[in-house]
């Protein structure tokens, strides 16, 4: 399977996106924002980082990329799309996902491993977790608090959208384990199709138990098994 990483000015996580991706022994490979089309990918991966130095709001530059046409037609045809972090904003301002993000309830940068509940193990990105198994991954962001409101957080569950939330160690959800305020503790969000996802903890730091966790694997095994079922 191919990967393509969009590095937009700004990006900071893209090695280590790349270096995720060759861990699973797959292909990957960098795409500049700059680029007209994505055509030749199975999978697209926007990474975190500062995309155009976050100014106005993180991700509000990023969307008018020209990159980002061809990343919606990629999108419209059903492959899969990942955001993380900065990645997860870009998309949120392009219209890719639904809902927007918000400064920190602490309204501090919050760099630290937390514990999220798979809400939703039938994606492309988590159909080799269990319903509400845990994992343990890193955030890294100072804007990471989702915001959607009733009607919008309601058609999220109807439609299975809410794919992980924060928890404790044990499962367990409520405001002690909401690192940021996001609305219902959400971490990650897909959209209808299930076919995009945009969360805000790095899947990618979580490779090697030197880091900390193994536990961001089973989010690209899952990709790649959806990509072998195509």
């Amino acid at each position: 399977m191919k990967f393509g990483i969009i590095v937009f000015p700004g990006s900071n996580c893209d090695r280590d996106c790349l270096w995720a991706v060759e861990e699973m022994k797959q292909k990957g490979e960098f795409v500049w924002h700059d680029s007209k089309s994505v055509a030749n990918y199975d999978a697209l991966i926007l990474p975190g980082g500062f995309s155009y130095g976050d100014y106005l709001r993180s991700g509000a530059i990023a969307r008018f990329a020209r990159v980002m046409d061809s990343v919606k037609t990629f999108a419209d045809k059903g492959k899969p799309v990942i955001g993380i972090c900065n990645g997860f904003q870009i998309l949120l301002e392009a219209g890719l996902l639904p809902g927007a993000m918000l400064t920190n309830k602490t309204l501090k940068f919050i760099c630290k491993y937390v514990n999220l509940s798979v809400e939703n193990n039938t994606s492309p990105f988590t159909n080799k977790c269990e319903k509400g198994q845990i994992l343990r991954v890193p955030i890294a962001h100072k804007e990471g608090n989702y915001f959607c409101d009733d009607t919008l957080l309601e058609t999220l569950l109807a439609n299975k959208q809410v794919a992980f939330r924060y928890c404790d160690e044990k499962g367990k959800i409520n405001a002690e384990t909401n690192p940021n305020g996001a609305v219902y503790n959400i971490a990650g969000i897909t959209n209808k199709k299930g076919n995009v996802l945009g969360l805000m903890p790095h899947p990618e730091r979580a490779m090697k138990e030197t880091l900390g966790s193994t536990d961001g694997k089973i989010i690209f095994e899952s990709v790649i098994s959806y990509l072998k079922k195509r």
